[in-house]
Formats: structure tokens, sequence, C-alpha cells
């Protein structure tokens, strides 16, 4: 078990940091598909709720903060991964897992949908749905690993041992 704690970890911590950090340029870029995505889609379906400018440039949830936000979790995946700091992964894993279910349920109960539309016009066959679905499954894993580390930031301590 110590094995798996310590290194098998790493594959879904570098899985999260490379999709969040290739997502990067996307969000930073105003690229097309970005565009799509929250100006298209996503900001007149606030509008019609009452929240114009929600995903617009300047908006709560723009793509540049979501970006901000996913460089952050990886940043902190990545540090504690490479420094053996399991409690600073845990968090970065918390705050992936905040991100990317936000996106999950953005793709499910908004008109953006399980199938995106690519800078060519054609649909992505739901490709950007299944890897935010592995991205939050790595990040659950990755909490879940680090839960008693992250469980004593909040004065928490949890034996490993059985009663």
């Amino acid at each position: 078990m110590d094995f798996i704690r310590k290194h098998a970890i790493k594959l879904p911590a570098l899985f999260v940091c490379f999709v969040f950090v290739q997502s990067l340029f996307f969000k930073f870029t105003r690229n097309v598909e970005t565009i799509y995505i929250f100006e298209e889609k996503l900001d007149p379906w606030a509008a019609s709720l009452g929240f114009p400018g929600l995903f617009a440039p300047g908006g709560l949830f723009s793509a540049y903060v979501v970006g901000s936000a996913e460089l952050v979790a990886s940043s902190l995946i990545l540090f504690g991964t490479l420094t053996a700091r399991p409690r600073i992964q845990g968090l970065g894993a918390l705050l992936g897992l905040a991100v990317i279910s936000g996106a999950i349920m953005f793709h499910l109960f908004t008109p953006l949908g399980v199938s995106v539309r690519n800078a060519d016009g054609s649909f992505d066959g739901g490709q950007l749905f299944a890897m935010a679905c592995l991205v939050w499954l790595a990040c659950l894993l990755i909490a879940f690993v680090r839960r008693n580390e992250l469980l004593g930031l909040i004065g928490i301590r949890r034996s490993m041992t059985p009663a």
C-alpha cells in the first residue's frame, strides 16, 4: 500500500496536469472552440437566466478565470508530486475536482451539451466531455489517496490502523 500511495498516484497527477495545461492555450488565446463554449453557448444561456456576461471575457466564470483555476490546480498537483508534499498535491486535486465538476455540470445541464463543436465546424463526439470525466476521476483518486493529509489540514487525524 505504501508503494501505491507513494508512486502510483503520480500517473493520475501527471494526467490531470497534462490535460489542464494543454487546455490553457485554448482558454488564454480566445481560441474558436473556447469562444464557442463560453461566449456562444454558456453566456447566452446564463443571460436567459438573468446573469448576462457571466461567461464573457470579463465575467466571473470566463475562460480566463477557469483557465487560471486550472493553472493553479495543476501547479499545486505538480509541485506536490515533484516535491513529495502530499497535502499540496491533495489541495490541487480538490481544486481540480471543483473546476472539472463545474465543467461536467455545464456539459450535462446547459445547451453546451456533451458533443462540442470543433474549429472546423465538426463536433467532437463527446471527446472533451469524456476527458473531463477522466480528469474528474483522477482528481477524485488523488484526493482519496491524500484524504488523511487533507483531513489533517482541518485538524482531523485518522489512523490507518484498524481498531
